[in-house]
């Protein structure tokens, strides 16, 4: 059968009640303490977040005995509104912004030092700031470089980077990470979280996961410890607080993370304030924003894998899940998605979103799916996108549209929209990292933070 009229028979779409999977927020429970055996491997998309997120970490890593290494994603040269503050000028000249991920770099340098980490520690990377969740899911295999559009630049460019003038591709990036993790053998890594809003914080989770897949039979599974940046609203109050907790965001309490939290010390707390404040370029853009962070304690937590057992029949085991965080809109009533639910029968992964009211012309929902094989290499891997609306619906792998389907084969009935995507079309994975995104137009309405998908077969 094509794989036209494959999606043209299996695209269903029924109307039915499902109880809500139950989700609950536990107490928040303290971080196992440090100890001289441990290897601490800290992950930061950008210069500062490894400050912002894990200053307290270093401190405490060090002051155990812990082997500890740093490692930069970027060094955060696509800010041109901080560099417009921080410099006071407009400039949209290439080297201006090499400049700017200098000037970052060289904070990151002084503010960890200030951490107690020595240079040798520290790893960076140099990929494109703001470009890497575009190369993981665009740039492999014959796909040319990403380039990014304001630097006009297509491979690592700084002399003091990991892989200087590796191309930027997710080969390149992938290679780095593994051969960092796989020499470092961390016990603990400490990493941005999939729920963070900023598009570099969530690939470099969705990296580290892959090259931990990639390592599973060289070096023992490492710990993950995700930590939060960029999220609408927090931490609140802003400025400086040291008094305070650095709390779980109001709408991410009753959703199945398991927070866990890190105490500092007063001395700590101030460590980490002054290392925040040797990022002007950012602080200056922003005064009461970073310092935000420097609290009573730091705060990591990870979604659980979801495991989808392979049903039998007509048997669907649907497995209900968390369907939004991201940009969440500060009215309920913009929410298209109430629920996202996954399911799998051995050939079939079966999408169901349940929309929470009746949707108009401008609706859509977007889904990435990645997949990963354990007998194929993640670069060969499809890297799916799947769009649907009340036009249609369209999936393409890596920007090559690979099914359409007009209106006319698109029909809604009630709130259940269930879809039907052939594991073949994702290259029989064993794992899927997924999201899904809705809008109205080109206006996003709510996107779900990156999620790990088990099939269990």
């Amino acid at each position: 059968m094509s794989i036209g009229k494959y999606f043209l028979y299996n695209l269903l779409i029924v109307s039915c009640l499902f109880s809500p999977g139950m989700s609950c927020a536990a107490d928040i429970q303290p971080l196992s303490e440090f100890t001289p055996t441990d290897r601490i491997l800290i992950l930061a998309p950008h210069p500062d977040d490894e400050a912002i997120g894990t200053a307290g970490v270093i401190q405490k890593a060090l002051r155990a005995g812990a082997a500890l290494k740093v490692v930069l994603f970027t060094n955060g040269d696509h800010n041109e509104w901080a560099f417009i503050v921080y410099e006071k000028r407009l400039t949209l000249r290439k080297k201006e912004f090499i400049h700017m991920g200098e000037l970052r770099r060289q904070e990151s340098l002084k503010a960890l030092e200030l951490l107690g980490v020595k240079r040798e520690q520290i790893v960076f990377l140099g990929y494109p700031d703001s470009g890497t969740l575009e190369i993981i899911t665009k740039h492999w295999g014959k796909t040319p470089p990403f380039k990014d559009f304001l630097t006009r630049i297509n491979k690592v460019p700084y002399q003091d980077s990991f892989s200087l003038n590796a191309p930027y591709v997710g080969e390149s990036i992938l290679s780095d990470l593994e051969k960092v993790i796989g020499e470092f053998k961390p016990t603990k890594i400490f990493v941005s979280h999939p729920v963070d809003a900023n598009r570099d914080h969530q690939s470099l989770y969705l990296y580290t996961r892959v090259a931990l897949w990639d390592l599973a039979d060289k070096i023992p599974l490492p710990q993950i410890y995700p930590y939060l940046v960029h999220i609408a609203g927090w931490p609140i109050p802003r400025r400086y607080h040291p008094d305070k907790d650095l709390g779980i965001p109001e709408h991410l309490k009753n959703i199945e993370i398991n927070w866990v939290k890190l105490d500092l010390s007063p001395e700590e707390v101030q460590n980490k304030y002054r290392a925040i404040n040797f990022y002007r370029t950012q602080i200056e853009y922003e005064p009461s924003y970073l310092i935000s962070y420097a609290r009573r304690n730091e705060l990591f937590g990870d979604y659980p894998v979801i495991k989808l057992k392979m049903g039998q029949g007509n048997n669907i085991n649907w497995v209900d899940v968390e369907t939004h965080g991201i940009d969440q809109p500060a009215d309920e009533k913009e929410v298209i998605i109430s629920r996202l639910s996954y399911a799998f029968d051995g050939e079939v992964l079966f999408i169901k979103v349940t929309l929470k009211h009746k949707v108009d012309a401008s609706f859509g929902i977007s889904s990435f799916l990645l997949g990963y094989s354990k007998k194929t290499a993640f670069p060969e891997m499809p890297k799916i996108l799947l769009k649907v609306g009340i036009n249609g619906l369209e999936i393409s792998d890596r920007s090559r549209i690979v099914f359409k389907m007009e209106k006319a084969g698109l029909q809604f009935k009630g709130k259940d929209l269930i879809l039907q995507i052939p594991i073949f079309i994702l290259g029989y994975p064993d794992y899927i990292l997924a999201s899904a995104r809705s809008h109205a137009g080109d206006l996003p309405l709510g996107n779900t933070g990156w999620r790990v998908i088990e099939l269990i077969k």
